[in-house]
């Protein structure tokens, strides 16, 4: 998955995220480490999804390292999706610790996420300890996210979408700020000219993967919050994109 191509981020390795120091701690905020966030949650989903294998982690990075966002990607019998477990943290206080759940394209990395982020918590003294908590509650849900997340594929499939609704459903998320002025042409190309041949067939399963392309390009602050709101602002509002 490309991530953080502008704004200053880039991708980068597990290594890399063991290499970039940690604050100093003070009595009122305790930093958590990119890699210990990172690894950790790999190990306890590892563990509780008995039916799953990592199949992929993707990391990106922004100011300098102090940002982090994250995917691991786990794979089941599932040829086309898998779970996906998004997670962000930072070393700079301008972000805290959030996860958010659903799915990812094998075949293009991009993110079906729903929901909610959850369990947003402050680098405060008992972090580590809540931490904990966090990912084990994280992990089930990831599991009944990514259920959802394969039916609702499913039916997008079956959805047929013309330009003029395409249009229409762009227009929107870009009112609603869930794509920028720069992923506004980037999803439009991707509905019109779609990189992967999934893609063709004018659907509304098409559509929503022309606009998650586009946020691949979106920094860690906002990037949960975006494809999250995709979700909610496109699938609800079968006005926008329905010809009937």
């Amino acid at each position: 998955m490309s991530l953080l191509l502008h704004c200053g981020g880039e991708a980068c390795s597990l290594q890399d995220l063991a290499a970039i120091p940690l604050p100093k701690e003070t009595r009122s905020y305790k930093p958590v480490s990119h890699y210990d966030l990172a690894v950790n949650l790999a190990r306890v989903a590892g563990e509780l999804l008995s039916e799953f294998t990592l199949h992929k982690s993707t990391f990106g990075t922004a100011r300098n390292g102090a940002q982090l966002f994250g995917v691991h990607t786990f794979k089941n019998s599932s040829t086309e999706l898998g779970m996906s477990i998004a997670f962000r943290n930072s070393l700079d206080k301008s972000l805290s610790i959030g996860m958010a759940f659903g799915a990812s394209v094998f075949v293009c990395d991009n993110l079906a996420l729903q929901g909610e982020i959850v369990k947003i918590r402050k680098h405060t003294t008992n972090v580590m300890s809540d931490l904990e908590e966090m990912i084990l509650t994280g992990v089930y849900r990831a599991r009944t996210s990514f259920i959802y997340a394969v039916d609702e594929a499913q039916q997008m499939k079956r959805i047929d979408v013309d330009d003029n609704g395409a249009f229409r459903a762009l227009g929107h998320l870009f009112g609603h700020r869930v794509i920028s002025n720069r992923q506004l042409p980037v999803a439009l190309n991707e509905w019109k000219n779609p990189s992967h041949a999934e893609f063709e067939p004018r659907t509304l399963w098409s559509l929503y993967n022309a606009v998650t392309e586009a946020l691949k390009v979106s920094p860690p602050r906002d990037i949960m919050e975006r494809h999250i709101g995709l979700h909610h602002q496109l699938l609800p509002n079968k006005e926008l994109w329905s010809s009937a």
